[in-house]
């Protein structure tokens, strides 16, 4: 009788052992933003069939896990302001404070997105300078995932000299701009990953459901086949670095560069890897809107896609989220000398550039403010600035000119065509008094160095090698010099008014690119 009593007794303990604690995911914690003006999903796990409780701001909402422990309660609009404390209940209670309320973005791409404060230009400057406790970050930890994840690694932090240094520096100067011209607190999360295309960006299924899209399956596949020989010879050459990297070390030499991990599982660049790992398990807060910037590691062989790509990745998240066509901002590639032959930069351009046709998106020019020899523009203050712009303007519905002139058509005129823009602002600028850049052709499809003068809000190009021009170009080149720009100093973008496969560009003597 007393085996049985202690058997109840051990079973019991099991019982309340393996009872799941209401459980929240790591975004829904200590110093977060939730999005104002919205409804807001709190969510997280319990038992199935676990009542939850959730309490905040005076309002009090309940719910009840599903069969996979799943549960969701929804808090009505809410307005700015804070500090607030977020109280969930179920069997156990889970306090969360210093909530705050205003506007949460989502800060995503490669490098120029993760590149940190303390990289960029004036780094002691700004970080000495950053005081902002009613600015909140959150940086998403680094990881790739073959399904979609529930939850992802990171915690909020209030935004001081300490925490800004490793922040993304483009994420910090949008939202210190945003905080101060709108006075409400800001969130932004960071998940970018140095390096990555879009693609590892994107969900599988949308890249399985375009048909084009699936070109990057395919390679990835090759990729895969390819894997096992390509690990047994980096796995040799990593011994052999290591050899060599011990003697220099014994010799007081710098040792020489590791050899790079090759494509293959678990790599960042797996398609949809990243979107499962780092953008997924977020679609469930709230949030206003992306800020993006990335594009360089897709200037391949490729880049005639990345429009579609591109498009298609914005769709996906705007579904993901369920927040209808939320705004996507982004910025353009900056000049750079070291970017691959072969056009590939100006068609990545070109394919942000055609992206501004969806709903709701922006797009901040950077070719003025590049570095030719850099691929990481030290200058991140003004592209942060650039994109508040366009989220001033877009989203927040300021009277603003938030873009540079923008190419909308070319008009003959005899030997000579001119040019109409949209985002003229207070007028189009030659920055050094004289435009450059621009090229015109003819039939043959040759281009030629233009002479381009201002006339009003247009630009008219010209060549006496082109009796008959019928398309033009301007900064269609990997380090183009800026030229053209409005009266609110915000430079033009790159364009070409054709879509010639066989276009000779000047300085080719028989090599015809994009």
């Amino acid at each position: 009788m007393r085996k049985i009593s202690n058997l109840c007794w051990v079973l019991a303990l099991v019982a309340v052992w393996a009872r799941a604690d209401v459980r929240l995911p790591a975004v829904i914690s200590d110093h977060m933003v939730l999005q104002r003006d919205m409804p807001v999903r709190i969510f997280g796990w319990a038992d199935k069939g676990e009542s939850v409780t959730v309490r905040f701001a005076g309002q009090t909402v309940s719910a009840v896990a599903d069969g996979s422990g799943h549960w969701e309660a929804w808090l009505r609009p809410l307005s700015a302001g804070g500090p607030h404390e977020l109280v969930v209940a179920g069997r156990n209670t889970v306090t969360v404070r210093d909530v705050l309320v205003g506007e949460v973005w989502v800060a995503s791409g490669q490098s120029n997105m993760v590149w940190p404060v303390e990289r960029s230009r004036d780094a002691e400057k700004e970080a000495a300078a950053a005081n902002y406790p009613r600015i909140r970050l959150f940086k998403v930890a680094l990881k790739t995932s073959e399904e979609p994840l529930e939850d992802v690694e990171g915690s909020w932090a209030p935004c001081s000299p300490e925490t800004v240094k490793s922040f993304s520096a483009v994420g910090y100067f949008f939202a210190r701009h945003l905080h101060e011209k709108l006075g409400v607190p800001v969130g932004v999360i960071q998940s970018a990953w140095g390096g990555t295309p879009a693609q590892a960006w994107t969900s599988r299924a949308t890249l399985v459901s375009e048909p084009t899209l699936q070109t990057y399956l395919v390679e990835w596949n090759r990729v895969l086949v390819n894997w096992p020989r390509a690990k047994r010879r980096w796995e040799e050459s990593l011994k052999q670095w290591e050899e060599r990297a011990a003697q220099a070390k014994r010799e007081g030499r710098q040792p020489p560069p590791r050899p790079a991990q090759p494509l293959g599982p678990g790599h960042p660049h797996t398609p949809a890897g990243l979107f499962n790992a780092m953008i997924a398990p977020l679609t469930p807060y709230a949030i206003r809107g992306v800020i993006w910037y990335q594009g360089e590691s897709n200037a391949n062989n490729y880049a005639g896609l990345y429009r579609t790509l591109f498009e298609a990745m914005i769709r996906d998240w705007r579904q993901a989220w369920g927040q209808g066509d939320f705004p996507f901002l982004f910025v353009q590639l900056a000049n750079y000398a070291k970017a691959p032959p072969g056009g590939y930069w100006p068609l990545v351009q070109e394919g942000q550039l055609k992206t501004l046709e969806l709903r709701n998106t922006g797009m901040a020019v950077t070719i003025d403010i590049g570095e030719a020899e850099d691929i990481h523009p030290k200058n991140k203050q003004d592209v942060g600035l650039r994109l508040a712009l366009a989220a001033r303007a877009l989203v927040y519905g300021e009277k603003l000119v938030y873009s540079g002139p923008l190419f909308r058509q070319a008009t003959r005129e005899g030997n000579r065509l001119r040019l109409w823009f949209d985002h003229v602002g207070g007028g189009l600028r030659a920055r050094g008094g004289v435009l450059k850049e621009f090229v015109i052709a003819g039939a043959d499809r040759v281009f030629h160095p233009a002479q381009a003068t201002i006339e009003g809000d247009t630009v008219v190009v010209s060549s006496p090698e082109v009796a008959e021009p019928v398309a033009v170009r301007y900064a269609w080149a990997n380090n183009p010099e800026a030229t053209l720009f409005n009266a609110e100093g915000l430079p033009a973008s790159p364009f070409r008014s054709d879509n010639w496969p066989d276009a000779r560009m000047p300085g080719e003597e028989t090599e015809r690119r994009p």
